[in-house]
C-alpha cells in the first residue's frame, strides 16, 4: 500500500485526523446532480441474500434516487474486487463491507467519509459497534448493518442429564468440559477450531484485546497481548488435557456429532441457529442461548464473530452521490421498514439496537421455538459489545491462524507458540508493505 495512504489510514485510526484521502464527501454537488435530468442511479454490491428485494422498497418510495443491487462475493475476494475496481475507476456507489475489512478499504481510498450526512446515526448503535465504523476517528467510514455477538449454546437435554450447570465463567466452562469427560469419555463439551480465525478474534476482544492500533504515523500489533494469551492459554490448555476436543467446524464429523449429541455446547455468534438447522436437524428445541462465559464473575461482555457494514465509495463522492449514498445506507440499516425487511429476507441480525428488541425479532427462530425469548436474551447479550480494532492487514493475520493454531491444537501442543507465529507474521507484512510499526 502506499505509503501516504498508510499514514493516513493511522491518522484516522489514532483519531488525530480525518483521511484527506476520503474527507471529501463531494456531498455539495448533490444538488447539482438531483437537478439534472432523471433520478439518481446508484449501484450496490452486497453479498446479502434478497438485497435487491430490500432496494425495491426503497426504490418505490425515492424515485428521484433509484438504487440497483449486484450480487457479489463475500470475504477477501469481495475486498480484492472492490479494491481494484476503485482502482479502475468503476467501484459501485454502495459497497457491504465485513467491520474487519473497513481499515483496508480506507487506505485504500475506497470508503468516503460521511460524517456529515450519517453522523446522526450513531446514537441507533452500541459503541462498540459504533467504533468499528469509524476507526476510532471522528470520520464515519460505514454503517453498520448487522452484528454477531458471541453467545454459548447448549444441550438443555444433556446439561440436565449429565449434572452440569450452565456456566458462567470461563473457570466454570473448563470445570463443565472436565466433569463431562469424567461422566462420559465419549462426549465433548466443544471443539477448539482452526479453520474460521474469526471465532478467536471475538474471544480475544472479549478479554480486552486490540490487535492494531495507530500513533501518528506508527502501527502497533498487539495480537500476542496479554489479553490474547489469556485467551490461547486457556483453550491451549483445555485442547492439550483432552478435556475438548480438538478437530474444526463445519465438516461433516462436526456436523454429525453436534446432531448425536456427541458433543453438546458451542461458542458461536447470533447467527448460530442457521447452522444448527443444517448441521443438526434432528436436535431442533433441545438447544438453548446463554450469555459467553466471564473472565471475571459479575461482568457481562461479548466479542463479535462477523458482522458487515455499508459504505459509500470515494467514487460515488467524486460523482456527486455522497449524499444519496449515505441517505440509502442510513435508510437501510436503520429505518424501522428496511431492517424488518432485512432480517425477512436475509435473516441477519440487525446492529441497529432499536430492531434488537423490535417487532422484527418478536418471534424465535424456529429452531429455538421453545426458546421465545431468544432475541430478547440476545438483545441483552448484544448491549456490551466490546469493541474490535482492526488493522490493514487482517487477511495475514486469519490466515497464519489457520496454519498456525491448526498445528498446534492437532499435535496439541503450546499454543504460544502459534500466536507469536501470528503477531510475527502480521507485523512483517505490514513492513514489507511500507508501514511503520512497533512491536
Amino acid at each position: 500500500m502506499h505509503r501516504r495512504l498508510a499514514l493516513a489510514a493511522a491518522a484516522a485510526l489514532s483519531g488525530a485526523l480525518v483521511l484527506t484521502a476520503c474527507g471529501s464527501s463531494g456531498g455539495g454537488s448533490d444538488t447539482a446532480a438531483k437537478a439534472a435530468a432523471g433520478p439518481v442511479k446508484l449501484t450496490f454490491w452486497s453479498w446479502t441474500p434478497n438485497m435487491d428485494k430490500v432496494a425495491e422498497i426503497w426504490n418505490q418510495a425515492h424515485p428521484d434516487i433509484q438504487v440497483s443491487v449486484q450480487k457479489q462475493a463475500s470475504g477477501d475476494d469481495a475486498v480484492t474486487k472492490t479494491i481494484t475496481a476503485a482502482k479502475a475507476g468503476n467501484a459501485p456507489d454502495l459497497v457491504q463491507a465485513e467491520y474487519q475489512a473497513l481499515p483496508t478499504l480506507v487506505s485504500n481510498d475506497v470508503l468516503a467519509d460521511i460524517a456529515k450526512q450519517a453522523g446522526a446515526a450513531k446514537d441507533k448503535f452500541a459503541a462498540g459497534v459504533w467504533q468499528q465504523v469509524t476507526l476510532g476517528s471522528d470520520a464515519v467510514y460505514a454503517i453498520p448493518e448487522d452484528s454477531a455477538p458471541l453467545a454459548l449454546y447448549y444441550r438443555q437435554d444433556l446439561f440436565q442429564q449429565y449434572g452440569l450447570k450452565v456456566p458462567t465463567t470461563w473457570a466454570e466452562f473448563a470445570d463443565a468440559a472436565r466433569q463431562l469427560k469424567q461422566k462420559d469419555p465419549a462426549k465433548a463439551l466443544t471443539t477448539f477450531s482452526s479453520n474460521d480465525s474469526g471465532l478467536f478474534a471475538g474471544l480475544a476482544q472479549q478479554a480486552g484485546a486490540k490487535w492494531w492500533t495507530s500513533s501518528g504515523d506508527t502501527w502497533k500489533v498487539g495480537i500476542d497481548d496479554a489479553a490474547t494469551r489469556k485467551v490461547a492459554d486457556f483453550w491451549g490448555g483445555l485442547v492439550k488435557e483432552g478435556a475438548i476436543d480438538n478437530q474444526p467446524m463445519y465438516t461433516p464429523a462436526w456436523s454429525k456429532a453436534l446432531n448425536d449429541g456427541t458433543q453438546i455446547a458451542w461458542v458461536s455468534a447470533v447467527w448460530a441457529p442457521g447452522v444448527f438447522t443444517s448441521s443438526a436437524p434432528d436436535t431442533k428445541g433441545k438447544w438453548a442461548i446463554a450469555p459467553l462465559p466471564q473472565w471475571n464473575a459479575g461482568e457481562s461482555v461479548t466479542g463479535s464473530w462477523g458482522g458487515s457494514t455499508t459504505g459509500v465509495t470515494t467514487g460515488a463522492a467524486k460523482a456527486g452521490h455522497a449524499d444519496a449514498a449515505a441517505q440509502f445506507a442510513t435508510w437501510l440499516n436503520t429505518d424501522p421498514q428496511a431492517v424488518a425487511a432485512l432480517v425477512k429476507e436475509a435473516g441477519i441480525y440487525p446492529a441497529a439496537t432499536a430492531a434488537q428488541s423490535g417487532d422484527a425479532l418478536a418471534t424465535a427462530p424456529d429452531f429455538f421455538s421453545d426458546q421465545p425469548d431468544f432475541y430478547t436474551r440476545a438483545a441483552e447479550i448484544a448491549k456490551n459489545t466490546a469493541p474490535a480494532a482492526w488493522g490493514p492487514n487482517v487477511n495475514v493475520a486469519y490466515s497464519t491462524f489457520k496454519d498456525a493454531f491448526g498445528k498446534a491444537a492437532q499435535d496439541k501442543s503450546d499454543f504460544s507458540a502459534a500466536l507469536s507465529a501470528m503477531q510475527q507474521a502480521t507485523v512483517a507484512d505490514l513492513k514489507k508493505n511500507g508501514f511503520t510499526t512497533e512491536g
